[in-house]
């Protein structure tokens, strides 16, 4: 599969998320060319903070490959990771990360914070974005829309 095929399915995690009242943000975990975890937000659901699809998504694949280090692993997710998503992206040592939309309020990729690949961390890792990001931002908008 390609990019693009694997931002989709995560963008269709962030539709299902829209759709059970949750922000709409989707995640899908990738190795060795298949998806090992897919996730979406859960803070509502489960009362949990930490429950971004980006945490969700990596909790998936660390049962999945039996390892608390994700190397090898390339995060799709539809909005810029958070800070929090950011450390746990750093901390379980995931390859790469390819997000949709930038996130102007919370976003730790370079729109506000630099923790991926913040100089002073231990590790790094590749960075792309883009890919479906009208469709992921307009996803955004109609949300926050109809909540006011």
């Amino acid at each position: 599969m390609t990019d693009l095929e694997y931002i989709q399915l995560a963008l269709n995690e962030a539709i299902a998320a829209g759709q059970a009242g949750e922000v709409p943000v989707g995640a899908v975990i990738v190795y060795e060319d298949r998806v090992v975890a897919s996730a979406q937000n859960r803070v509502l659901r489960d009362q949990d903070p930490t429950g971004h699809a980006e945490v969700v998504a990596l909790r998936a694949a660390g049962q999945a490959l039996g390892n608390y280090r994700l190397n090898g692993c390339t995060l799709y997710v539809t909005l810029e990771p958070c800070s929090m998503c950011a450390g746990a992206l750093v901390h379980a040592r995931v390859d790469r990360v390819v997000y949709a939309t930038a996130d102007p309020k919370a976003g730790a990729a370079g729109s506000v914070l630099n923790v991926i690949n913040h100089p002073r961390l231990n590790h790094q890792m590749d960075l792309d974005s883009g890919l479906l990001a009208k469709e992921s931002s307009e996803l955004l908008k109609a949300f926050f829309r109809e909540r006011r």
